[in-house]
């Protein structure tokens, strides 16, 4: 059993010099298809977890009516915390507000003076469920003395809906790829059946079994998976940590959105990538033999 496992390995490798053009256009195809599915994949993971960090974070901003009365400024508050779905009233005065602002944007913004800050005061509302923010926002902008409500809805629903389309068409760029890999893993196993159709006719005159005659082209499917998976591999390892040390050094990362984790991803992501290159590869060895390799 051992040694026919050792065998039908050599045979398999015979196969792959013999068919070397074959075997390099397919082993090609497989590197690009990983590749690309590699960069989809790490693509579709960050931008729903950047994704899901905004919505998890996302507040609405009350801006209260200049020159309301500090009594109305209170009982506001108060109506503001009776709102369904609110979890956290927290107010910011228009002082603080403008020095957030010269802090975060520099002292370009010192153009005003004590008495003539143009902002407004806020309260901000924290939700218990990032679904119920619109409804809030709602609610809060029909309430007296407040001059709107905002969540920056635009711009975060902007970005659900960028994460649903990029894991959609991502994930039908992926299957397509994947398609071909196997297709092009297929022709190359197609013609290494047909140059060894004589003496897979002896093998089957001396009684072989099935498994003896096709062991050898299976495992010529899986190594080209195999080996077009280590490009990949690579760049997912010395590629990724790069683009996460840029990334956290930009000005998303200071807003406290990051990538994940070179730690958590690149394992996963290597792992996948292997064994999706030898499971490809062996689909692409068994389309072939149903096809061709008539036993």
């Amino acid at each position: 059993m051992i040694s026919n496992f050792f065998r039908h390995i050599g045979s398999a490798l015979k196969n792959l010099k013999r068919n070397g053009w074959m075997t390099l256009a397919s082993v090609s195809a497989v590197t690009v298809t990983l590749t690309l599915v590699g960069i989809f994949l790490g693509v579709i993971l960050n931008v729903a977890k950047i994704a899901d960090d905004i919505k998890d974070n996302v507040d609405v901003s009350v801006f209260i009516d200049i020159g309301t009365p500090e009594s109305e400024v209170k009982e506001l508050g108060e109506k503001l915390k009776d709102i369904d779905g609110v979890k956290d009233v927290t107010f910011s005065s228009k002082q603080n507000e403008y020095k957030k602002l010269v802090d975060k944007l520099g002292d370009t913004w010192k153009l005003f003076g004590e008495d003539e800050n143009p902002l407004y005061d806020v309260y901000v509302l924290t939700a218990a469920n990032a679904e119920d923010i619109p409804d809030i926002q709602k609610a809060a902008s029909a309430l007296p003395s407040v001059q709107k409500a905002d969540y920056g809805g635009r711009n975060s629903d902007k970005l659900f809906k960028i994460s649903k389309d990029v894991r959609l068409w991502g994930t039908i760029a992926a299957i397509f790829l994947l398609g071909v890999a196997v297709f092009l893993i297929s022709n190359t196993i197609r013609i290494t059946i047909i140059s060894r159709k004589r003496e897979i006719q002896i093998m089957r005159l001396v009684g072989a079994k099935n498994s003896f005659i096709k062991g050898p082209f299976f495992l010529e499917g899986a190594f080209i998976g195999l080996l077009g998976s280590i490009i990949p591999v690579l760049l997912v390892t010395f590629a990724y940590p790069r683009v996460y040390v840029i990334f956290t050094k930009s000005m998303i990362a200071n807003a406290s959105y990051d990538l994940i984790a070179p730690s958590s991803l690149m394992w996963q992501l290597n792992t996948l990538l292997v064994v999706v290159g030898v499971v490809i590869g062996s689909m692409g060895s068994v389309m072939s033999m149903r096809r061709f390799l008539k036993i």
